[in-house]
């Protein structure tokens, strides 16, 4: 007959080796169900790459530009910051935001300037000048040019008058350093190619000038893609060199420019080169479909 303490060490025995087993048991499950999650990965995985390379091999059958490139009628345009300051060689940016990345490059458009002077209008053809024409659309939208005053003109070497300097408004505007502009620029377009800059053997600008009387073009500083929102308008013979983006062609309005232009200037950066004494307002500027 067994004893008291026999029997308990074996009821002992009994629940380990039960404890056991029930562990055993546990990890077995443990083991099981982690297999069936990493098979379940497994095949997310290879269910999703199967996707992808059916949605890449796809894209060879897209249309070019569902796969990034511009729609058809349009351009890519690229819109770099305007950080002003002294790294922009004094600029005054105010921020706009930019344009749409994509710009028509068909059709044009009917520029008017409603002026303190009377209306100006210009031909802007967007085949030429895309980026250019998106962002006076987009400015306009802004009314960015509104209450602005054209702050420059010069009357020897060339005959320009220069406007879009949003900083030069109210009764201070002769003040301005003429570098005002939005907070963005862009490449220039549509620069003029012949050789109208060049001279002769008797100093005289040789072939047609690069911008004529009438023309309405874009100002830039001397480094590239530095064009923004000011333009100026041709009004007398201008030997410049084709550097500046050609928006188009004065349609209306010259009289009120060659106005401004016998009024002369007051010589503030020199002989010739200052602000107009005939003062000019851009009550509104717009860009219609012609």
């Amino acid at each position: 007959m067994s004893s008291i303490k026999d029997r308990q060490r074996a009821a002992a025995r009994a629940r380990l080796e039960k404890e056991m087993a029930e562990r055993a048991e546990a990890a077995r499950k443990r083991r099981q169900r982690q297999v069936i999650i990493a098979s379940a990965i497994a095949v997310v995985v290879i269910a999703g790459g199967a996707v992808w390379l059916v949605s890449a091999l796809g894209d060879d059958d897209k249309p070019k530009n569902e796969a990034g490139s511009p729609p058809p009628g349009t351009v890519a345009c690229t819109w770099k910051p305007e950080a002003g300051g002294e790294a922009q060689g004094g600029a005054k940016p105010v921020d706009v935001g930019t344009p749409p990345p994509n710009a028509a490059n068909t059709g044009k458009d009917t520029l008017t300037i409603t002026s303190s002077l009377g209306p100006i209008t210009a031909t802007v053809d967007k085949s030429k000048t895309p980026c250019t024409a998106s962002a006076f659309e987009f400015l306009a939208s802004k009314k960015f040019w509104d209450g602005s005053k054209c702050h420059r003109m010069t009357t020897q070497g060339i005959k320009v008058l220069q406007c879009g300097d949003p900083t030069a408004k109210g009764k201070g505007y002769r003040q301005t350093d003429g570098t005002g502009g939005p907070s963005f620029r862009y490449a220039e377009e549509n620069l003029p190619t012949n050789s109208g800059a060049s001279t002769g053997p008797d100093g005289k600008p040789s072939g047609p000038p690069a911008y004529p009387v009438g023309s309405i073009a874009m100002a830039k500083t001397q480094e590239p893609a530095s064009t923004g929102s000011q333009f100026f308008i041709v009004y007398g013979e201008t030997p410049l060199p084709p550097d500046y983006t050609l928006l188009g062609s004065i349609t209306a309005g010259m009289d009120v420019v060659q106005k401004i232009a016998k009024g002369g200037v007051d010589d503030a950066n020199g002989p010739g080169d200052g602000h107009p004494k005939v003062e000019l307002e851009i009550k509104s500027l717009t860009m219609a479909a012609a």
